[in-house]
């Protein structure tokens, strides 16, 4: 009997400790995000900035940079959170440098393909002040030898709602062990400038959302993975936009030559023509092969006859 209330007083113990838990952190939300307008236009500033007509030399050289987050007197990443106990503390869920470079390269790859692009820069995030607006770009600019740069930016926000529970039955009786609800909602968001005019040329976010739940020991794991697959997501639905923004601002180019003025250097002329994406260069080339090589043909039979 001694050792039966020992293990009963052992799971009341246990009972209490997570009630406590489940008053204290019914739901809470961790927002890390970053901003294009803020690094761009500081409040504290307030710049004004007339877009001029870009100039567009293709082949384009490219640069691609996080934006810097806003930091707090300790120098790092400024989080919004709410609702949530020392228990409940996701973790950092911020982009390291090595994940930023990973999704950058994804952009980089997806760009690559296009025979306007002459080279893609990945550009460290130590390069970019916070609030450093058009005169840190100016600087990279120079240091790179840019022409466009992809800004990327995002916005993560995770919710846990405590809603789920489970029992587990034990020789002392029943131990309940609570769970949660974990939403984490995901937007990347890539701006391309050309940084000579200050003219943005288009823009394409992509988002995630995914559904989860944990039990509360293993929530700060699952909030990180969760994040993880949020950003991979978000960069491959922002990929897809990308392609389609792009194709549209073809056709802008098109509709619109006064707002944009295109130069084609010789450089650019010579590797469309040989890929056949110059107007058919390489096809005349052929052509021309081909009716000669018939001709110097016909002139041999005639002669033989």
């Amino acid at each position: 009997m001694k050792r039966s209330s020992i293990s009963i007083f052992i799971a009341l113990v246990i009972l209490l400790f997570y009630a406590a838990l489940m008053s204290g952190c019914a739901s809470g939300t961790t927002k890390h995000a970053t901003s294009v307008v803020d690094y761009l236009f500081p409040k504290t500033k307030d710049p004004v900035v007339t877009p001029g007509i870009p100039v567009l030399t293709l082949p384009l050289r490219v640069g691609i940079a996080f934006v810097p987050a806003a930091t707090g007197k300790d120098g790092r990443e400024s989080r919004t959170s709410s609702g949530f106990t020392p228990f409940q503390g996701g973790g950092d869920l911020s982009l390291t440098e090595k994940r930023k470079t990973d999704l950058m390269q994804e952009v980089a790859r997806n760009f690559k393909k296009y025979p306007f692009v002459k080279n893609i820069e990945i550009i460290p995030s130590a390069y970019l002040t916070p609030g450093g607006s058009f005169a840190n770009l100016d600087q990279i600019r120079t240091m790179l030898e840019l022409d466009v740069i992809v800004l990327l930016s995002y916005d993560q926000v995770q919710f846990t709602d405590q809603t789920l529970s489970f029992t587990y039955w034990t020789m002392a009786g029943p131990l309940v062990v609570p769970a949660q609800k974990n939403d984490t909602h995901t937007m990347l968001d890539a701006v391309v400038y050309d940084i000579q005019s200050r003219k943005m040329l288009f823009r394409a976010p992509g988002t995630s959302l995914i559904n989860g739940s944990s039990m509360l020991v293993d929530q700060s794991q699952e909030l990180r993975a969760d994040g993880d697959k949020g950003f991979s997501e978000a960069a491959q639905s922002m990929i897809i936009n990308l392609n389609e923004q792009l194709a549209l601002f073809k056709e802008k180019l098109k509709e619109r030559p006064e707002e944009y003025k295109v130069v084609q250097t010789p450089t650019y002329i010579a590797r469309t023509s040989s890929s056949g994406r110059g107007g058919g260069g390489s096809v005349d080339n052929v052509m021309l092969m081909l009716f000669v090589g018939l001709g110097v043909c016909f002139l041999w039979i005639k002669g033989r006859s």
